[in-house]
């Protein structure tokens, strides 16, 4: 059989290209912008590459990322259509309108400009030249005003005999100035590069350097060409010496000015607006796709222009990570800026440290102990080790095959082998604790050294030496090596003898290592009840002995990091878990050192939180699996009557009211992904009780979690969007979630819409959304333009499930309330249709209630919405089904919606009436009336009344009905009124003054 093949050319392309553009011509005409974009995008997909047809294509799609409000991408659309067709005027046009949105005036100006060059005689340019040209003079006005206020601060800043707080106020000044584009300009025009330099060598004021600093910080931002000259100018050891010092807020300062420095350079941006849309690339357009591909390459290409710089920065860094004149807090943010950039999207570090000796560096670090000095110590905080351990685990993490794993490993070899051969007592501590930092934080890296022949016996043997030192790290490190179940029950054989011995030291600090060994060894059963590796009543006696380190105020900060540690395994018992949580000294006692914020404290407790809160992932065992395993004469997990539900709200509750979420929100401030999962799945486990959520909010938790939400594990994410959302529903967002913070959370609580997420997941986000939307139109404006978050709340309004339906049409009432969402309604789409019908929904009230709001609160905005009401084809009966609701509520919301058509104009008013609409409306009128007699009226059914009669007063005005007697007096000769009119003198009517004095007239 043959293979027919069909052959098209570029001209058939351009034919099919040319039909997507005319659909797209039609769709803008309708006003629909998202499907002109789409049809448009299409065309541009068609359109053989060099063809001329693809700037016209590139245009339209630019006018309608116009009405969009899309600003960014119109300018990169006319862009893409000016390199096919230099000076194109519509092309010119639509950028500066753009421009001019995005408050680049001149460019704007530069645009129009050029249009009136090209074609001097056309005037409708030039109300838009002249405005152009105004606003021009008066940024170049300002301009001039603010090189004379920067010439006064340097005046002020650099003039060392100057008053100090004035001097202090000008350079806080400077910080605000650096900010803006057109102050950063006039700050370099003035030489503040030479100018700080120069003054930070012998100014003595740390607010007047700490702001220096951050003016280098902020003039970095966002412009490789500055990044560069500061590097240039000041040179990289100029800000190693800013960072060597303890004052943390320089320290930060300075860490923040560097990374700016490598954002800039290395054009971060261009990859930092895609990283979002590369999570779910589904989502994206083919041109997304592409113009991604495109500025990935083109940072590639800058990044290789500009390696010598970047190279430079990273060399300095990863050299002095080591030098003995550093502060332990300047090292500290030296390993987090490598922590920061080792990734592949990033500045891979990861990658090019193999080819120096910056692992060997980092090993050194990790081999430093903050309590014991050795004669080549380098200074280190409490910290120092644990940020070390983290950055090996990311740097592993980089590692993306085989091959690399094997060449990070066998640096770490090189370090380990070297530390071996040298028999002295420092080389022997040293590797010792440095393999002890990778067990703890990079097992799999730690894991290689452990397993290499006689480590594990020499470790056995300095933890039964005389020698205190080697006494303390050898304990610490077989803490460390019991990690893996199969290493627990090695040492359970070997070491516990070792480890009780080490138990009845004089010394506290081998005492106490020697105790968590043992803890961690009793707790190798896990949660399950059936399994017990020592005696009963064993862990209870060893939680005893922790408590005594933990609550003895005598004891130093170290003492109690280990007895919290020796608790985050004990408390995998249950029964240590109910005795520990009725003692309020051990639980403030913890609490208070996570206050610290120490990272070195952090495992100890923010794990035994996690298992007080039981916050770990359970299996889930069906009865089928059991009974299975019970035939195979398998293990079955078995779980303890003290963990049931009423036992574990029960420390919940006592955690959080002795203010557990204040120690986690110190200790978030950690590059760990793991410990930050661990912290957000015990704050969720606080939110899941209404009552504990403000306490939450009170001590900061919403605060944390924003971070932790954005960044981290799936499942980290996960919690704290879950709590955030909790978090959400039952508190004032204004409080929980203040300024900015209320637009960020949008994002993460948005995440939980998806079908892979519970029912009670959905239902949380959607009350979260609904309460958010109700803030500002800031926050309503962020969740309308993340495209994918208003879909999902859409999507869920056809939801069968009840509950989730009825929270996706409240949160889209509230979102009403935006100018952005009426624009949507009006275009060529279901959306009004869909909300009429939802409006004679027959099974929720809530659901018609909220469908009748954002109705009433559309139709209020335009009079489009109010026409498109009309194609439901059962708009009468759905609005007949609010008109005559027995819930006032929703009657209230229909006759707002009925005055709004009516006020909309005739042809809308002259429908609505020909209906039951109006008996419907004097009838209410009526029933208010009667009520006004009542002993206590209906508040409601009196705020019906004055809507009904401005409905109708309305309608008169526009001639749609007409008063009673005119209708009388039009029909006097007709034989019989019709019904809803009747004559006066009908035996059907005796009382026609009762009636409103209104009457459908005939249509004209």
């Amino acid at each position: 059989m043959g293979v027919i093949e069909a052959v098209i050319n570029e001209e058939d392309f351009l034919v099919e290209a040319n039909k997507a553009k005319e659909l797209g011509n039609k769709a803008f005409k309708d006003e629909d912008w998202d499907e002109a974009i789409e049809q448009y995008t299409k065309a541009i997909d068609l359109a053989p590459d060099g063809c001329k047809e693809k700037s016209v294509y590139y245009k339209n799609r630019a006018a309608a990322y116009l009405k969009l409000e899309e600003y960014k991408r119109t300018v990169l659309d006319c862009d893409l259509a000016l390199d096919i067709t230099p000076n194109d005027p519509k092309a010119l046009f639509r950028r500066c309108q753009a421009y001019e949105f995005l408050g680049k005036i001149d460019k704007a100006y530069g645009d129009a400009k050029l249009i009136h060059n090209l074609n001097p005689k056309d005037k409708s340019i030039e109300p838009m030249l002249v405005r152009l040209h105004k606003a021009v003079q008066a940024k170049m006005d300002e301009m001039s005003q603010t090189a004379n206020k920067v010439q006064s601060m340097f005046d002020i800043v650099f003039n060392i005999e100057a008053d100090s707080e004035k001097r202090e106020k000008a350079a806080d000044n400077l910080i605000v100035l650096s900010r803006e584009r057109a102050g950063a300009e006039l700050l370099f025009k003035h030489g503040i590069i030479q100018q700080i330099t120069r003054l930070l060598k012998v100014e003595k004021d740390m607010k007047i350097r700490l702001s220096c600093v951050r003016v280098l910080g902020e003039l970095s931002k966002k412009s490789d060409e500055r990044a560069k000259l500061i590097l240039t100018e000041a040179g990289v050891t100029f800000f190693l010496s800013a960072l060597n010092c303890k004052h943390e807020e320089m320290v930060n300062a300075v860490e923040y000015a560097i990374q700016c420095l490598l954002d800039s350079i290395s054009r971060f941006d261009l990859v930092k607006k895609w990283m979002e849309k590369r999570k779910d690339q589904k989502r994206m357009t083919n041109e997304e796709r592409k113009q991604m591909r495109k500025d990935e390459e083109l940072r590639d290409v800058l990044m290789k222009e500009n390696a010598k710089e970047l190279n430079a920065i990273m060399h300095v860094i990863t050299f002095n990570v080591v030098s003995r004149t550093l502060t332990g807090m300047g090292r500290d943010s030296l390993l987090n800026l490598i922590i920061a950039n080792c990734s592949w999207d990033k500045m891979r570090w990861a990658e090019k440290m193999l080819k120096s000796d910056a692992y060997n560096r980092l090993m050194e670090v990790a081999s430093e102990l903050s309590h014991y000095k050795h004669e080549s110590a380098m200074e280190i905080t409490d910290s120092t080790n644990t940020i070390a351990g983290i950055c090996f685990g990311h740097l592993y993490d980089q590692m993306w095959d085989d091959e690399m794993r094997n060449k990070l490993i066998e640096k770490i070899d090189e370090f380990t082998k070297e530390a071996l051969m040298d028999p002295s007592l420092e080389s022997k501590v040293r590797i010792t604790v440095a393999v002890t930092t990778l067990l703890k934080h990079a097992p799999d890296l730690g894991n290689s050294q452990l397993t290499k022949d006689g480590f594990l016996q020499m470790l056995l043997a300095m933890a039964q030496s005389d020698v205190y030192i080697e006494q303390l790290v050898a304990s610490e490190a077989l803490i460390a090596a019991t990690a893996k179940k199969k290493d627990a029950s090695a040492i359970i054989n070997q070491g516990m003898d070792i480890l009780k011995t080490l138990y009845k030291s004089k010394n506290d600090h081998i005492k106490v290592r020697a105790l968590v060994g043992m803890c961690k060894l009793g707790a190798s059963g896990g949660h399950d009840a059936s399994i017990r590796p020592l005696a009963d009543g064993s862990s209870e006696k060893l939680a005893e002995a922790c408590r005594r380190f933990l609550v003895n105020p005598a004891k130093d900060r170290d003492l109690r990091k280990w007895a919290a540690e020796g608790l985050a395994f004990l408390t995998l018992d249950a029964d240590v878990k109910e005795k520990l949580v009725d003692d309020e000294p051990a639980i403030k006692a913890l609490i208070d050192l996570g206050r610290t914020g120490g990272q070195d404290c952090m495992y100890g407790v923010v794990t035994t939180l996690v298992n007080l809160t039981n916050s770990y992932d359970k299996q889930e065992i069906s009865e089928e699996m059991i009974q299975l395993a019970k035939f195979a004469k398998h293990h079955i997990p078995q779980e303890h009557e003290l963990d049931d539900p009423d036992f574990v709200d029960k420390r919940i509750f006592t955690l959080c009211q002795y203010g557990a979420t204040s120690a986690l929100v110190a200790l978030s401030k950690t590059d760990s992904k793991n410990m930050k999962e661990l912290i957000a799945r015990v704050i969720n486990a606080f939110c899941k009780h209404a009552e504990l959520r403000g306490l939450v909010v009170q001590q900061g938790g919403s605060k944390a979690l924003i971070p932790v939400a954005l960044e981290g594990t799936d499942k980290g994410k996960r919690a704290a969007a879950s709590a955030l959302s909790r978090i959400g529903i039952t508190q004032d967002p204004t409080i929980a979630f203040p300024g900015q913070r209320s637009c960020d959370v949008v994002r993460p609580i948005a995440s939980l819409l998806k079908d892979d997420c519970t029912s009670l997941e959905n239902f949380e986000a959607l009350m979260a959304l609904g309460n958010l939307a109700t803030v500002n139109e800031s926050t309503r404006g962020r969740m309308m333009k993340e495209s994918d978050v208003v879909m999902s709340i859409e999507n869920y309004m056809y939801e069968d499930h009840p509950m989730l339906k009825r929270a996706a049409v409240q949160c889209y009432l509230n979102l009403c309330q935006s100018p952005i969402q009426v624009t949507r309604a009006e275009g060529n789409n279901d959306k009004v249709k869909y909300l009429v019908l939802l409006c004679g929904d027959p099974d929720d009230p809530e659901v018609v209630k909220a469908a009748a709001g954002s109705l009433a609160m559309l139709t209020s905005q335009s009079s489009k919405v109010c026409k498109k009401v009309f194609d439901s084809t059962q708009w009468e009966e759905c609005f007949l089904n609010l008109l005559a609701n027995t819930d006032y509520e929703i009657t209230f919301r229909g006759v707002v919606v009925i005055k709004n058509m009516t006020e909309a104009g005739k042809e809308i008013a002259d429908r609505l009436y020909d209906t039951k609409i109006t008996e419907v409306l004097q009838a209410l009128i009526m029933k208010a009336k009667l009520d006004e007699g009542n002993f206590e009226k209906n508040e409601l059914l009196q705020k019906i009344r004055p809507v009904c009669e401005a409905s109708l007063e309305a309608a008169y005005k526009l001639n749609v009905i007409k008063k009673y007697a005119e209708a009388v007096k039009e029909d006097e000769e007709d034989e019989k009124l019709e019904e809803w009119a009747h004559h006066p003198g009908s035996k059907k009517n005796s009382n026609p003054a009762q009636l409103e004095p209104y009457n459908k007239g005939c249509a004209n």
